[in-house]
């Protein structure tokens, strides 16, 4: 991003559960740290069927449990640009990342920015991919997904911030 800030960019499938709570958590760890200013999150889908609509009830129900209150999104396709614009996308899972490769491909090396990761690898002691919860029943796995997350999102932090 031009105006010096960092930039990252949560994908998942859909952007209606996993890729939105890692956003709000991703938002949640910067105000903690006093640092929210000073970056740019967004979240994405690598599908377009949920275009236009707001996180799963169940997501919004962890962050409600998780105190965070104030979020909120629409779901969006990843494009090109986003490989352009950001510093870190981050997959969810190994077809995010292998789709976010797709994408990039459609990118001249010599206008690519972002670096793509899997969120789960940035918390070593965790689980690599994040689960997608939404064709569970209930809303645990939902809890899980979040608390993977704030694991991850602190730990790419504190990574990158020494």
């Amino acid at each position: 991003m031009s105006d010096g800030k960092k930039s990252v960019l949560m994908v998942c499938l859909g952007n209606i559960c996993r890729s939105p709570i890692a956003e709000a958590v991703f938002i949640d760890c910067l105000k903690k740290r006093g640092i929210e200013g000073a970056w740019l999150v967004d979240s994405s889908a690598i599908i377009g069927y949920h275009t236009g609509k707001g996180p799963d009830s169940r997501a919004m129900g962890a962050l409600r449990k998780y105190g965070i209150n104030d979020y909120q999104h629409r779901a969006r396709v990843t494009t090109p640009d986003d490989i352009r614009r950001f510093d870190y996308i981050f997959g969810m899972d190994d077809s995010n990342i292998e789709d976010l490769r797709e994408i990039e491909q459609k990118v001249p090396k010599s206008e690519r920015r972002a670096e793509i990761l899997m969120l789960g690898k940035q918390d070593p002691r965790g689980k690599s991919e994040v689960p997608d919860p939404y064709y569970e029943s209930g809303s645990a796995q939902f809890d899980e997904v979040l608390q993977q997350c704030v694991k991850c999102c602190e730990a790419f932090l504190d990574k990158i911030l020494k």
